[in-house]
């Protein structure tokens, strides 16, 4: 793989990462973040999410200083990324539940 590619992938991943962060900025929930540990309010988790998009738009813009006008391979590094992360965090809260009321599901 490339390290376009790459940069594609991990940009992906980035991305992904700030969907569940911002929804649970959006939706005033509790969710898991590196910043302010397992009860992260809405302000951590809108933050993270910000950090997260961020991170990733930066190495697609920089992926795209190096590459032609379409995405061609790099569109499937980065769905490939998101699909990772995705599937990564599907599986880890089911097993997991670590953004789970201790009680378990209601």
């Amino acid at each position: 793989m490339t390290r376009r590619r790459l940069r594609s992938f991990a940009a992906g991943l980035l991305i992904a990462n700030s969907a569940p962060h911002l929804a649970t900025a959006a939706s005033g929930r509790r969710h898991l973040t590196p910043l302010a540990g397992r009860d992260s309010g809405p302000v951590a988790n809108g933050v993270w999410a910000g950090i997260n998009l961020a991170a990733g738009v930066l190495l697609l813009r920089s992926r795209h200083r190096e590459s032609p006008a379409r995405w061609d391979g790099d569109l499937v590094a980065f769905e490939a990324g998101y699909l990772a992360f995705a599937l990564w965090m599907a599986g880890s809260e089911a097993a997991l539940r670590v953004n789970w009321e201790a009680a378990g599901p209601q």
